[in-house]
């Protein structure tokens, strides 16, 4: 089967295409190398990987590459509420107008996997437990161009969708801006945290484990398909005082809590992934093992401010 991934020189993307590859598939890869230049290398020697530099506004483009593909992963996103409010018109096209193109256009035979975020449950009013099921309130404009889009292919048939937790681990095009790896990084640079509203509550999945969850869906696509999933490991809901004290387990750090400052991202849920469990998948990664993964790739890399703005 052949597999188009736009984006696929990103976070995720630069580390899934090599999951799709061993599994068999022929990967087709669209991206405009707005960031990394390099993640995607070490593919080039793969006779089962291609790549074509574009931007996925680009509709003739987009109807040539999705004209003979099996599946469609748009992982192509302005990711993170700093981006998207620094650029909206770019975010509105990226995030929804172009989903919404490909839900209309995808053939009904056609698979696509969309990553929407668990960003689109906002706050938990009243401390519940978010499910599927749960009432969605994007607090940002990434938010709710994400959960936009999430809609607009729950109106076709062969999707599946994914509410992805906050990713962490070391990939081919790092991401130091997400939370863990964020405080990872700083830990390891100033050997202290200062910490706003540590109470706010996240959820937190392995970069690993959400390449994972994709090749499940694939895997057992007529048990899975036409439903929406959230992805995450239920095992790390934590709030971010948590998180810094499971670092101080590997690091030496001074966790300081500053109490007058607010922190501008005012997310606060707990999230449940037990329907993808109880369809078979399981994560395999946990919080101990990203940091000592993230300790070594900090080790390697010099410069290692890589965000997304």
């Amino acid at each position: 089967m052949k597999v188009l991934v736009t984006g696929g020189a990103g976070y995720i993307g630069s580390e899934l295409v090599q999951y799709l590859l061993d599994d068999g598939y022929e990967v087709v890869v669209i991206d405009s190398l707005m960031y990394d230049k390099t993640s995607l290398l070490r593919y080039a020697n793969n006779p089962n990987f291609s790549f074509v530099k574009g931007d996925v506004r680009n509709i003739p483009l987009m109807e040539k590459l999705m004209s003979d593909v099996d599946v469609i992963i748009p992982l192509a996103a302005l990711v993170g509420f700093p981006l998207c409010d620094d650029y909206p018109r770019d975010a509105q096209e990226i995030n929804h107008d172009v989903n919404t193109w490909i839900a209309q256009n995808k053939s009904p035979e056609q698979r696509v996997i969309y990553p929407c975020t668990n960003s689109g449950y906002g706050v938990s009013i009243d401390g519940s437990v978010c499910t599927e099921e749960s009432p969605l309130n994007p607090l940002s404009l990434y938010g709710r161009t994400k959960v936009a889009a999430e809609n607009e292919y729950k109106n076709v048939e062969n999707y599946a969708t994914f509410r992805l937790a906050t990713v962490f681990g070391p990939g081919s095009r790092m991401r130091s801006d997400l939370l863990v790896n964020n405080f990872v990084l700083r830990t390891l640079r100033d050997r202290v945290l200062v910490l706003y509203e540590c109470e706010f509550m996240r959820n937190y999945v392995h970069l690993h484990d959400v390449c994972r969850g994709f090749m499940f869906i694939l895997d057992n696509w007529e048990e899975c398909k036409n439903e929406t999933y959230n992805l995450g490991n239920d095992d790390l809901n934590m709030n971010k005082l948590q998180l810094a004290e499971k670092i101080k387990e590997h690091l030496p750090l001074e966790i300081i809590r500053a109490e007058i400052n607010s922190d501008p991202d005012t997310r606060d849920y707990i999230v449940s992934s037990d329907k993808i469990y109880n369809k078979g998948y399981e994560c395999e990664y946990d919080l101990d093992d990203g940091i000592r993964q993230l300790i070594t790739a900090f080790a390697i890399i010099e410069s290692p401010w890589f965000a997304n703005y």
